[in-house]
């Protein structure tokens, strides 16, 4: 599944254009690197999310073969590992 179907899919970001638009600032990482919204995500790939000042890392337990879930297993595909502040000067590195 496509990394920006993934995260509509998952509710960390509302929207695909949203999440294309994260892929191609660079705020999204699969395994500690920078990808675009066309890479393939599969079960245990970790991808961090930077929102403003925060950083996300989860895990992804599932690829749903669907493209529509409820609320209720959107929450079941992933697994929050971290989410932590991070500096102003860290976001220009």
């Amino acid at each position: 599944m496509r990394l920006d179907v993934f995260l509509k899919l998952s509710r960390l970001v509302p929207r695909r254009t949203l999440a294309q638009e994260f892929c191609d600032k660079g705020l999204i990482a699969v395994n500690g690197v920078a990808a675009k919204s066309s890479k393939e995500v599969k079960s245990g790939d970790r991808i961090g999310i930077r929102r403003r000042n925060t950083l996300t890392t989860i895990s992804v337990a599932d690829v749903p073969a669907r493209k529509q879930l409820s609320k209720t297993e959107a929450q079941n595909i992933y697994e929050i590992i971290s989410t932590e502040t991070i500096e102003d000067a860290d976001l220009l590195a």
